[in-house]
């Protein structure tokens, strides 16, 4: 903040503001899970464009006609948040949801991925690829590294027994 970095935030002063302040961030999932559910993303972008992912998700929504407004507040998005870590410009992306639906889904993917892919983001940052993205990796991944991946896990793992289909399939 003394640089001028960051021009609206907030320190804790004591132990028990960084307490407070932790207790807040933790509450965000529990929070926004009481709507019925939660699209949500684990990426990683450039730290100018951190928020903008947000609002660009959020402007789809809107235009899709799924967001709720005061107009139309029953609308199947509740609200898209985001919040996460500026130090390794990891996003968490939460599409708040009264119901999963594919019209959602529809809006969603392949959207947030080709954005990333456009800022040479990784679609997967803090919680890794798993299974629900692995068909998705080469959004972020070319086929060199995933070759190397392969190689790698191949070497570890020639039986496939450690987390078979995760991440990146031989």
């Amino acid at each position: 903040m003394e640089n001028e970095y960051v021009l609206d935030g907030t320190l804790a002063e004591s132990e028990m503001q960084q307490h407070n302040l932790w207790a807040w961030r933790e509450g965000i999932p529990e929070a926004v899970g009481h709507f019925g559910g939660t699209y949500k993303y684990d990426v990683s972008i450039p730290l100018s464009e951190l928020y903008v992912l947000v609002d660009d998700v959020r402007a789809q929504m809107k235009e899709a006609g799924l967001l709720s407004t005061p107009e139309n507040p029953k609308n199947i998005v509740v609200d898209v948040v985001g919040y996460g870590h500026m130090g390794d410009s990891n996003l968490h992306l939460n599409v708040v949801v009264r119901g999963y639906d594919k019209r959602v889904e529809k809006v969603l993917e392949p959207f947030v991925y080709e954005w990333i892919q456009k800022r040479r983001g990784s679609i997967s940052a803090e919680h890794g690829l798993g299974v629900a993205k692995s068909d998705f990796v080469g959004y972020s991944r070319g086929e060199t590294e995933l070759g190397i991946m392969r190689s790698i896990k191949g070497l570890f793992d020639p039986n496939g027994i450690m987390n078979p289909y995760k991440y990146v399939k031989a």
